[in-house]
């Protein structure tokens, strides 16, 4: 059996002319948090839309469970809790009188379904205050406990903390990080917020322009994240000869005139600097630097960052 609950093969979907998503393949493993990662407009809500079968695939197929989403369906989405954008609550009731409204809908039959949702995260159960009355951080919170009452085995959540303050921001990591290590779910949450996913998540996928450039866990993704020596010369291009033909060394980045990057952190740098000096070549600066997620993110979607 697959250790992956969710898995998607060239999953595509087109409009028009445009490709929302193109050929993605994801894979996220049972119990754990899986951040899908990429700048708004990236295919991360489209992605979500149609795992849930809101929306259809133009081609590539999609397993949950081990089971075809799109032929069984009826089985599969009972067993799936989500957050698509914001959900449609009643702003004259309150969250108890909300929830009962959807557990109705949904034919949830837990007595204390409503109750439990709301204490998980930290809403108060038949209180009288009023949607319309609610903080966005209440509202988003609102929202993950429609997206549990009915003790799903997956939770999908598409930007829980987009918007949120820092303390909203908190509540909303701390109820995730609850939901998936003491309570067993998988949990796909998408984001533009770097920093976030990278406290939340076992694993990440990086989606640019509907492409899924990178996955793997955040431990690999970190240690793909290292440290490089950097060196400003007078002449990079003749550098760069130098370190090729002296210690075979390609795995090196030049940039601008006078900039190179090297990742061979084997090499040590009193070798490299007498080398260059040696063959005529300035050194005006030598040293170890390590990338933030962020320089991480730029390099592999060719572009700028995000938050």
């Amino acid at each position: 059996m697959s250790q992956f609950v969710i898995e998607t093969h060239n999953l595509t979907k087109v409009y028009g002319e445009q490709r929302s998503v193109s050929n993605l393949n994801i894979h996220v493993r049972k119990g754990k948090i899986y951040g899908l990662l990429g700048r708004n407009g990236a295919g991360k809500t489209t992605t979500m839309k149609m795992l849930l079968n809101l929306v259809q695939p133009t081609s590539g197929t999609i397993h949950i469970f081990g089971r075809d989403a799109q032929l069984e369906e009826k089985k599969i989405l009972p067993r799936i809790g989500s957050m698509i954008e914001s959900p449609g609550f009643y702003p004259n009731l309150t969250a108890t009188e909300n929830l009962k409204i959807f557990a109705k809908l949904r034919g949830i039959p837990r007595i204390n379904a409503i109750k439990e949702a709301l204490e998980l995260v930290n809403l108060p159960y038949k209180d009288k205050k009023l949607y319309s009355q609610y903080s966005l951080g209440m509202k988003q919170r609102l929202a993950i406990a429609l997206a549990v009452m009915h003790d799903p085995e997956i939770l999908i959540l598409d930007e829980p903390i987009n918007g949120l303050d820092p303390i909203g921001i908190a509540e909303i990591r701390k109820f995730i990080e609850d939901l998936s290590k003491n309570r067993g779910k998988t949990i796909l949450i998408s984001s533009h917020i770097l920093s976030e996913i990278a406290v939340l998540a076992d694993d990440i996928g990086i989606i640019d322009k509907g492409v899924l450039v990178e996955e793997g866990s955040m431990k690999a993704l970190e240690e793909k994240n290292g440290k490089y020596i950097h060196l400003k010369v007078s002449d990079n291009a003749q550098a760069a000869r130098i370190l090729s033909v002296n210690y075979g060394e390609s795995d090196f980045k030049v940039s601008g005139n006078q900039d190179i990057n090297m990742y061979d952190l084997t090499i040590p740098i009193p070798d490299i600097i007498r080398s260059l000096v040696e063959e005529g070549v300035d050194i005006f600066e030598a040293h170890l630097c390590e990338d933030t997620l962020e320089d991480y993110f730029k390099k592999v979607t060719g572009g700028e960052g995000i938050a």
